[in-house]
């Protein structure tokens, strides 16, 4: 059984590797992202309440998606593992996220965090927002959301390399290079679970 957190700042090609990673752990995405995308387009009240932060930068209140994240977690198909991307995002989060995991007889295997230059970022966040036409990617935005992850997720960085689960990865290079990476550690993870 794995279990995998993606982390990474807003533009590090976390949503561009999940795929890969967890195709080669064997175990599905389970992207918060998308799950808030998702429900902003049904314009649903949950999406309209994650719409509100989104919009400013801010993450989405840890209640709201805590509670998507355990019930998403008691799924059948995640009983042989499953990659988490964008989750947890802050010290509190991953309390519960370890105590979901207690409960249900499970750990984290490995937090694998993609690093690239802020600078780099502001430039990729602005020039996705240009093709996807994302209301999210401001550059006044996109610095207010690296402040966000530099406060209330960079200090799981420190937590999980304690821990002796961090695997980083620069993702500064072309795809093609980062997802050669990213399988390399993939492979480290794959024996480490055989063990």
């Amino acid at each position: 059984m794995t279990i995998v957190v993606l982390m990474g700042p807003p533009g590090a090609g976390k949503g561009t590797h999940a795929d890969h990673l967890a195709g080669r752990l064997g175990v599905p995405v389970i992207s918060t992202g998308d799950i808030f995308r998702a429900q902003v387009a049904a314009r649903t009240e949950l999406g309209r309440t994650a719409q509100r932060y989104l919009d400013a930068g801010e993450y989405v209140p840890d209640e709201v998606t805590n509670a998507m994240v355990r019930e998403r977690l008691a799924a059948d198909d995640t009983r042989l593992g499953f990659l988490l991307d964008g989750y947890p995002r802050t010290v509190d989060q991953a309390a519960v996220l370890d105590e979901i995991l207690a409960a249900q007889d499970r750990s984290l295997a490995a937090a694998v965090v993609l690093q690239v230059d802020p600078e780099v970022l502001v430039h990729r966040l602005l020039r996705r927002a240009e093709i996807e036409h994302r209301s999210d990617d401001t550059e006044v935005v996109i610095r207010r959301r690296f402040q966000v992850y530099d406060d209330q997720t960079s200090p799981l960085i420190t937590s999980y390399a304690a821990r002796g689960i961090h695997y980083e990865i620069d993702a500064s290079a072309d795809i093609d290079t980062v997802r050669v990476r990213v399988h390399e550690v993939a492979d480290l993870l794959g024996v480490a679970a055989q063990r």
